[in-house]
């Protein structure tokens, strides 16, 4: 007998049309269209949406889906972060569309040798709705009867977010969809976030695709990591299996003002290309960290980090391994977190007293970004229960050398003689930077230590 593994589970709301309960048939709303301004086939194709184009490396184009552009102003570095997503996210702010101000939410840096944060964010379990969401399973298809991003009002995207032509970036307030062939690609906001700025990058949305990378989303969300100019802006992946709450392909991001935990942690290569295809890139596993991970450096382009990286992905979810991914340093440095929590929670062996906190260690909590929703538990946070979480997140030592195996093989990567390469130092790398914060940040975001 085949042995099914389920927890019940309570999805964060992503929108806030996620709760809508209305089961009218879809294709036919999509033939006959819908007064909601939605993302959907009925809406989106005769609409318009303001649209960034990204400059991409002129000598390793992506193959298709380029948008033709006229200007011949290349924007400043700070434009697409600093003044149009954060500013755009601020405007949803304003607006009321999120569910509760972020910026309100108590922060600390909890005292110890990592500086693990803790976030006390009481409301955002409040607004959920039950599902049976199955922990066995990293690809399953994609199913337009559940909630997905085409549902969600036009008033919750920021921008669409498109290669150019010109290896230039350029913003377009106002531009026609109807016009290109390819589905779009948009950044939308959380309605739920967890910090400030947090955004969905929703790939090719009218593809329906389900959660899972391919080379050529990933390559965007490495893009949009880079186009940020800001190592304090992060882009994140979680697979299913690894607490994504919506089979619908996208991916996170957020700004956060200060080092993350997982960023200064030493690490030790493990591996690198060689031979004829050797693309640059360096393989080193994460030291001391309660939760194993593989990290990706280098790479003579943007496209061959993403793309070993991407192999690596999609190798673990074609062997139903869940994992998630943290695009850091403005796309230069990738983190690849395969994780059993959830199947050692539905097999019952992950202890009470950390489920009791209501923490789904995702990506941002596996990075060191932890968010608790109980206010005893965020007084009572220390590095000693942040290593314990994580702890029940990472493989084994045996299970974690299967994965590299997995991983080397995919992502055609040689093996470093691990006692010939001491362990490297990260922690003096990430500083704050020394210029002041951006005008539009809120002072009560900061996070104080």
């Amino acid at each position: 007998m085949t042995r099914v593994l389920t927890i019940k589970r309570v999805p964060t709301v992503v929108s806030n049309y996620q709760e809508d309960n209305n089961n009218d048939d879809n294709n036919s709303e999509r033939a006959l269209g819908c007064t909601r301004n939605c993302l959907g086939k009925c809406c989106l194709p005769v609409s318009k949406l303001p649209l960034y184009t990204f400059k991409i490396d002129s000598e390793h184009p992506i193959e298709d889906g380029n948008v033709n552009v006229n200007s011949s102003e290349e924007l400043p570095q700070v434009f697409f972060l600093h003044n149009l997503l954060l500013g755009q996210w601020e405007d949803r702010m304003r607006r009321g569309l999120f569910r509760y101000d972020v910026t309100n939410c108590e922060t600390k840096v909890i005292p110890g040798k990592y500086g693990f944060i803790a976030q006390l964010n009481e409301g955002r379990h409040l607004k959920k709705r039950l599902t049976e969401f199955r922990v066995d399973q990293v690809l399953q298809p994609f199913d337009d009867n559940k909630f997905n991003f085409t549902k969600v009002g036009q008033e919750e995207v920021l921008f669409r977010f498109e290669p150019s032509n010109d290896n230039k970036s350029h913003f377009f307030p106002s531009a026609d969809i109807a016009s290109d062939l390819n589905s779009p690609t948009v950044i939308a906001i959380n309605v739920s976030p967890i910090e400030y700025g947090h955004v969905l990058m929703i790939p090719r949305l009218l593809d329906y695709l389900p959660q899972r990378i391919d080379r050529k989303s990933f390559l965007f969300a490495v893009h949009m990591a880079r186009e940020a100019a800001d190592p304090l802006f992060r882009v994140g992946y979680n697979s299913l299996g690894a607490f994504a709450t919506i089979n619908h392909l996208h991916y996170q991001a957020y700004y956060l003002e200060v080092p993350i935990p997982v960023e200064k942690a030493p690490n030790r290569r493990v591996g690198e290309e060689t031979g004829l295809c050797d693309k640059g890139v360096v393989v080193s596993e994460l030291w001391n960290y309660p939760t194993r991970g593989l990290v990706f450096e280098g790479g003579n382009t943007i496209k061959d980090l993403s793309d070993v990286v991407a192999s690596s992905c999609i190798c673990l979810q074609n062997k139903n391994i869940p994992f998630n991914v943290l695009i850091s340093d403005c796309g230069k440095r990738i983190f690849l977190f395969p994780q059993c929590f959830a199947e050692k929670q539905a097999l019952g062996e992950v202890s009470q007293k950390i489920l009791d906190t209501q923490v789904n260690p995702a990506v941002w909590e596996i990075s060191g970004h932890i968010v608790l929703k109980r206010r005893k538990d965020f007084d009572d946070g220390s590095e000693a229960y942040a290593w314990r979480l994580l702890a029940e997140v990472s493989l084994s030592e045996v299970r974690f050398q299967e994965v590299k195996d997995h991983v080397f093989e995919a992502a055609g990567l040689q093996k470093a003689n691990v006692e010939e390469n001491s362990i490297n130092e990260k922690e003096s790398l990430y500083k704050t930077p020394a210029r002041p914060a951006a005008p539009h940040l809120p002072q009560d975001c900061s996070v104080h230590q």
